[in-house]
């Protein structure tokens, strides 16, 4: 409760006007930031606003749109979000189905994006997401000792009722970009040091470790 007062406005930060929308920019999201996925979206869905008309593209063209905007992996992606609205429109009548089930057999759909668009588009989510951010403040608070997403997300569901688990991750994910950074959190400036486990020497919680250096190939 403490964290949520000191981020009132957390929110999903993908702008979407319909479920299909935060479906395909979350996908789109993946290994990318929301920003980058924000300058996208609005060229994206002025030629294919809907799932009818995304799984009639060409997904070269749709991959070059991609490409233009700087967005990586835009091959896969394209090919990614064509085929889900294809399915959609097959399977679905066009319209985003509303269990977890369902939406993880979509192309490029797996459990993280699933949960983003049943809690954001239907107040129903599944299950927490667990993205970077989640991952190391839950470490850092002393919510999980586990360093691997499917546990994290059963130890939230554990400890925080369903009608929470939406806006957990987008309070910890505004914690996380806001103060908690994973690189020299800003402790001295948190709202809930004095009950974190790991004030003050939060920097190597919740971290992966730094890749050992490559070493080089002995001259022949």
């Amino acid at each position: 409760m403490r964290l949520r007062t000191l981020h009132p406005d957390a929110h999903c930060e993908l702008d979407h006007r319909s479920p299909f929308e935060l479906l395909v920019a979350t996908v789109l999201s993946a290994q990318t930031t929301d920003v980058l996925v924000n300058k996208v979206t609005p060229h994206l869905f002025a030629s294919y606003p809907d799932a009818r008309a995304l799984a009639g593209a060409d997904p070269g063209e749709v991959s070059a749109l991609l490409r233009r905007l700087g967005m990586g992996m835009f091959n896969q992606k394209a090919k990614n979000i064509v085929g889900l609205s294809r399915d959609l429109v097959e399977r679905h009548g066009g319209e985003v189905p509303r269990t977890l089930d369902e939406l993880v057999r979509l192309p490029g759909v797996g459990r993280k994006t699933a949960n983003v668009v049943l809690g954001v588009a239907f107040g129903a989510p599944e299950g927490v997401v667990v993205d970077t951010h989640v991952q190391r403040l839950s470490q850092r608070l002393g919510w999980t000792r586990s360093d691997k997403p499917e546990q994290i997300e059963r130890d939230l569901g554990a400890l925080f009722p369903r009608r929470d688990w939406d806006m957990l991750s987008h309070t910890l994910v505004f914690h996380g970009r806001r103060i908690c950074f994973a690189k020299k959190p800003a402790c001295g400036g948190c709202g809930i040091n004095d009950v974190c486990p790991s004030a003050f020497r939060a920097e190597n919680v919740g971290r992966k470790p730094p890749r050992a250096p490559r070493r080089r190939a002995a001259p022949t």
